[in-house]
């Protein structure tokens, strides 16, 4: 079918094959109607004329479906529905403009940046972008939801009046005025090979959805037909493959005056149609001459309807005596091929996606089955079956992509407040018909703003998981972070920043209080902040709320975390210490998701055992990073011991206070040091110490029981100091062998013991082992240039001048320097002994700084063991 509309203000519905008119003209207007476009579901059309209203009809009846929109276009050139169906843009040529429309006749968006009227648009697949022709002969592409320019294309000399997409939507074809049809890849942003020449100006294109060639027509009133492959492979092949006169019979007859355009259009329901000709229904166009040999190839590539038996067609192409129909039958899958490996491909793809999504176009809850089933029924999944079985060996990218594009959806982080809506609430419901009080209307509008901004599936935490099951509860849990890091969106909603709020305010939302949100803003890749009323925070809009720079540095500020691991955070074990801390001023409803809610940052997959309680959830999961990681930085905090372990605090507040951060020493007093170390005995000592700590294991944690490598040094002597500083805990005077004397404030109460009055219990002072120290001890290499004589750090002839003769001069110099880096301030534990030799960690509340009296002594640091911490 094709509709066309004309000078005498009527529109009119036609069968291609007869050439009839079905049904009556279709009125409304009284002047030009000058475009025309199908909705993709093809139950509707709407148009444009030089009143400037957009109308749309239902071409089952010709009867408009809902009150005209006055777009205050003067002139309308365009109107083009989004790939969704739920909104369509359109260009005039008075203010240089291009406007986005709700269904409604809402204004959604408007567009400027050309310079002269927009003649031509055209949508992404995915409804992201759009792209517009204009008078001021460029071609620009824009976002959709905030109309940022993304890319201009230069290349025309007169104006571009017609602009479409090849089927892959890896190139885009123009025509312009200039008398030439130009192709442009997208990724570069250039033009490819040499301009399609006609002998006038151009005004229209068209392709077909297998895109092996382009149609151009205009005014010297020829249709010529283009071969894209030799057009973009510049193989020198024949390009223009066919010319047809445009004034030769096959022209519809019936309007009451001259039409000023025909155009192509889609079939009415049930009877869609993907004939890959140039028009839908290609094999009249293709099949004028079936004696042509070139044009019975193109008939085979035409030949397949939805509707058709392809398998019999297919069936009986394999009988053919042309060899050539043959080689190319080679080149197609059977239908069930084709669908075992686009299910496949669902099945792989869904394995990321959250079990059960909101549709918003219906407002019904989905599980995974249900989304399936939605897609087969759709007209994207006719396409694609279509282009596979057409196309098996390209199939693969092709099914992964356009399962990426229907399946994409948007997550919601927002505070849960009052009465929120569970998944018994909304099973079997439309979400939009529930009365909208508290939590429903949250999610009617999450749902709205996804709908509207492409986005055909949405998520929510409070309905969309079944929270009596302990099976998906625990999934949910452990895979969420995976969830928003696959999403196509993430709308963050501040329910207490009001429409008229400033900069600051986001710092200021309780959203940035809560455990679970931490997650929710680092896993996604694009973000969205809306205020109270749904409307953009601050009016930002910036398409990526993680690329606006004044957003980041607000939301920097308010949470403590560097603005790069905002942007651009990987999950993970890797800087433990510093994730604990963003975690440290947070709150949750549930005591133990404050642990739980960070197991995705660090990439961990541990049981959800609601009651356990939040020491035992923070201790399994701190258990788990340094057990795996090795890192013990986790263990460096003050406050209380954990019931877990005592080397762990008992909450996660004690990793608010940043890490103590101890000098190191230059390399001048490196080299220093190290030269007041160059005798015998301090050499050999230092190398045997070196040669044991690199030998020493890495944490081992399990089971609630630390092996931890330490240095240790015995208390000789633990001595109650009374001070009024001290008011609520106990300081005491500790004495260790070979460390400077130090005070030590704690809640529990020590046995006070010296050399002349010996305690039965043991304790130890210790410098728990961190491999890292041995990379502090290797030599710099990163100041000077590979011009210098020497490096800074390497051995200099004055610095082995000291050294024993025949020694290794580098491993025992690297040594010494670990002994300098050994000598100087660092963070100890004090342990206890236990009744069976097992230690307890005291904690303090604040950090221990031990060091050792003299670096010379290295003796004093030999003492290394393995020890077993409860």
């Amino acid at each position: 079918m094709v509709v066309s509309g004309s000078a005498d203000g009527r529109l009119r519905l036609w069968n291609v094959k007869d050439g009839s008119v079905v049904g009556n003209p279709w009125e409304g207007y009284r002047v030009l109607v000058v475009c025309l476009d199908w909705s993709p579901n093809a139950r509707e059309v709407a148009s444009g004329s030089e009143d400037g209203t957009i109308r749309r009809w239902n071409p089952n009846t010709g009867r408009q479906i809902a009150p005209p929109i006055n777009t205050g276009h003067m002139w309308m050139y365009a109107v083009k529905y989004s790939p969704r169906g739920d909104t369509f843009a359109s260009c005039g040529g008075d203010d240089n403009s291009i406007k986005v429309w709700s269904k409604d006749g809402k204004l959604l968006i408007e567009i400027k940046g050309h310079h002269s009227a927009v003649f031509s648009l055209c949508w992404s697949k995915n409804g992201t972008y759009i792209f517009s022709a204009s008078g001021d002969r460029t071609i620009r592409k824009w976002h959709s939801i905030d109309g940022k320019e993304l890319v201009v294309l230069r290349g025309h000399t007169n104006p571009v009046n017609s602009i479409c997409f090849t089927s892959d939507e890896r190139h885009l074809v123009s025509a312009s005025s200039d008398c030439s049809v130009r192709i442009w890849d997208l990724e570069t942003n250039e033009q490819v090979g040499d301009p399609l020449l006609h002998d006038d100006e151009l005004f229209a294109l068209a392709i077909p959805s297998n895109g092996q060639y382009v149609a151009s027509a205009g005014l010297d009133k020829k249709v010529y037909v283009w071969s894209l492959e030799a057009a973009l492979n510049l193989t020198g092949n024949q390009v223009r493959v066919r010319a047809y006169d445009a004034q030769s019979d096959g022209k519809l007859k019936g309007h009451g005056s001259s039409s000023k355009d025909i155009f192509d259009g889609s079939p009415l329901p049930k009877r869609r149609a993907n004939n890959e000709g140039l028009t839908y229904y290609g094999n009249e166009f293709w099949c004028d001459d079936a004696k042509n040999t070139e044009l019975k190839h193109a008939a085979f590539h035409g030949a397949q309807r939805y509707d058709e038996p392809i398998e019999s067609f297919l069936s009986k192409v394999d009988q053919t005596p042309d060899m050539q129909i043959r080689r190319m039958r080679q080149q197609f899958a059977s239908p069930s091929d084709a669908e075992v490996a686009i299910r496949r491909v669902i099945h792989a793809h869904m394995e990321n996606l959250p079990p059960r999504l909101f549709d918003t176009t219906t407002g019904l809850l989905h599980d995974r089955d249900a989304q399936i089933d939605a897609f087969k029924t759709s007209t994207q999944y006719k396409e694609l079956l279509s282009l596979t079985i057409k196309h098996a060996d390209r199939r693969s990218e092709r099914i992964k992509e356009a399962i990426l594009t229907y399946f994409c959806y948007a997550m919601l982080s927002h505070r849960w407040e009052g009465r929120e809506p569970l998944l018994h609430d909304i099973q079997d419901k439309v979400v939009y018909q529930l009365e909208p009080v508290g939590g429903v209307h949250k999610l009617q509008s999450f749902c709205k703003v996804a709908r509207d901004g492409g986005y055909r599936w949405a998520w929510s935490d409070t309905c969309c998981i079944d929270k009596s099951n302990n099976v998906e509860l625990q999934e949910s849990v452990n895979t969420m972070f995976v969830w928003y890091r696959h999403s196509a969106l993430t709308i963050i909603y501040l329910s207490d920043v009001s429409c008229s709020s400033k900069s600051g305010a986001l710092a200021e939302s309780a959203w940035n209080e809560r455990g679970w949100t931490v997650q929710e803003f680092l896993a996604p890749n694009v973000v969205i902040f809306y205020q109270k009323d749904w409307s953009i925070y601050l009016d930002d809009r910036t398409p990526n709320h993680k690329e606006s720079v004044t957003i980041i540095q607000e939301l920097s500020y308010a949470t403590g975390i560097d603005p790069r691991a905002l942007v651009n955070f990987q999950p993970g074990m890797r800087g433990a210490r510093e994730k604990l801390r963003w975690a440290s001023r947070r709150v949750t409803t549930w005591q133990e998701d404050i642990a739980y809610s960070l197991f995705g940052i660090f990439g961990v997959h541990l049981p959800v055992i609601y009651g356990e309680k939040k020491q035992n959830a923070l201790g399994r999961l701190l258990q788990e990073i340094i057990a795996r990681s090795g890192d013990i930085t986790a263990l460096d905090w003050v406050g209380k011991s954990s019931e877990f372990n005592s080397c762990l605090p008992a909450d996660i507040t004690s990793y608010e206070v940043a890490p103590c951060t101890l000098p190191s020493p230059s390399e001048d007093e490196i080299q220093t040091a190290v030269s007041s170390l160059l005798n015998t005995t301090t050499v050999e000592l230092a190398l045997n110490l070196y040669t044991v700590l690199c030998e020493m294991r890495t944490p081992r944690f399990a089971q609630c029981r630390l092996s931890l490598s330490c240095i240790v040094f015995p208390v000789t002597a633990v001595r109650r100091r009374h001070d009024k500083n001290y008011a609520t805990y106990f300081a005491y005077e500790v004495k260790a062998e070979g460390l400077n004397d130090l005070v030590i404030s704690t809640e529990d109460k020590l046995v006070q013991f010296s050399q002349t009055r010996p305690a039965r219990q043991a304790f130890l002072l210790v410098r728990p082992w961190d491999h890292s120290l041995l990379d502090l001890a290797d030599f710099a290499n990163d100041t000077q240039s590979v011009d210098d004589c020497t490096l800074p750090g390497s051995p200099s002839p004055d610095s082995l001048a000291g050294l024993p003769i025949g020694c290794d001069s580098e491993a025992h110099l690297r040594a010494l320097r670990l002994i300098v880096h050994l000598g100087q301030p660092f963070g100890a534990f004090l342990l206890a002994q236990q009744w069976a030799g097992e230690y307890k960690r005291i904690a303090s509340d604040h950090d221990i700084i031990a060091q050792v009296k003299d670096v010379t002594s290295v003796r004093d640091m030999m003492d290394v063991r393995r020890l077993e911490i409860l």
